[in-house]
């Protein structure tokens, strides 16, 4: 029997998805669509009468923003909004700023899937040469980290980023999923696949089918030990849910859609 309820969202679409690269932990806002996606997430989860009582997001600001607009267009904007590195998107090392349907044909769609959809295989690190190392690493926002700068990530498999995450979920999120608050982590697809490979318990076979489109709510339906009781629910149009989802899937293929 249900007795929590636990809504996932990645982010509405950012400027660099729609360019089709590795944004990663570089800060970028929503597109114009990413704005959309948000606003109408935000309309559907009022319509379908759900309210929060927290918010936990990334310290990115494409996060931070869908949370803004979902809670706007739900009436909600007072609810309590909690930011943390912890859920930022995974750290795709020295990809990061690069197309993925050119390196799909530089290196093959398999490798560039390995590195996208994987769960142990960890990119090429992020060094000091890279056009957008000072960028992230100078970032004041990472001076408010709960571990210094220095040992924050440079490269990081899907793994790594559940490694990262679950002390947070356990200390800090599953207190307020216990107290009976209804919460709504606003993060991206990396953070919100892991978050699914732990709580749901999929193989690390499986998990690299596992596809979340930016702007879709996921609902999970949670026992007393936090344990799904029923398959997740993406909420929506579900034909063009499983639209959005080809669309992220074909990311990786050199003739992407643009």
């Amino acid at each position: 029997m249900s007795k929590y309820k636990l809504f996932l969202l990645r982010h509405g679409e950012g400027a660099w998805n729609k360019e089709n690269r590795f944004c990663s932990w570089v800060d970028q806002k929503l597109s114009e669509a990413g704005v959309v996606e948000a606003q109408e997430c935000g309309r559907l989860l009022k319509e379908q009468g759900y309210k929060f009582d927290r918010v936990f997001t990334s310290l990115l600001s494409r996060s931070i923003q869908t949370a803004w607009l979902v809670l706007e267009a739900m009436g909600q904007e007072w609810i309590p909004v909690t930011k943390s590195w912890r859920l930022n998107e995974r750290h795709y090392g020295a990809l990061i700023g690069l197309n993925r349907a050119e390196m799909a044909l530089n290196h093959g769609e398999e490798r560039v899937k390995l590195w996208r959809r994987s769960y142990d295989i960890t990119p090429p690190p992020i060094d000091e040469s890279h056009p957008y190392f000072a960028e992230i690493y100078n970032d004041r926002r990472y001076s408010t980290c709960d571990v210094p700068k220095e040992q924050l990530p440079r490269a990081e498999s899907l793994k790594e980023v559940l490694d990262r995450l679950l002390p947070y979920w356990n200390q800090v999120v599953v207190p307020e999923i216990k107290s009976g608050h209804t919460v709504l982590i606003s993060a991206h697809g990396n953070s919100c696949r892991a978050l699914l490979k732990h709580l749901e318990n999929i193989s690390e076979k499986d998990i690299v089918g596992v596809t979340l489109p930016t702007g879709i709510p996921v609902l999970l339906e949670l026992d007393e030990d936090l344990k799904p009781v029923k398959p997740r629910q993406l909420l929506g149009d579900q034909e063009k849910i499983q639209a959005a989802i080809k669309k992220v899937e074909d990311q990786g293929k050199v003739n992407a859609p643009k």
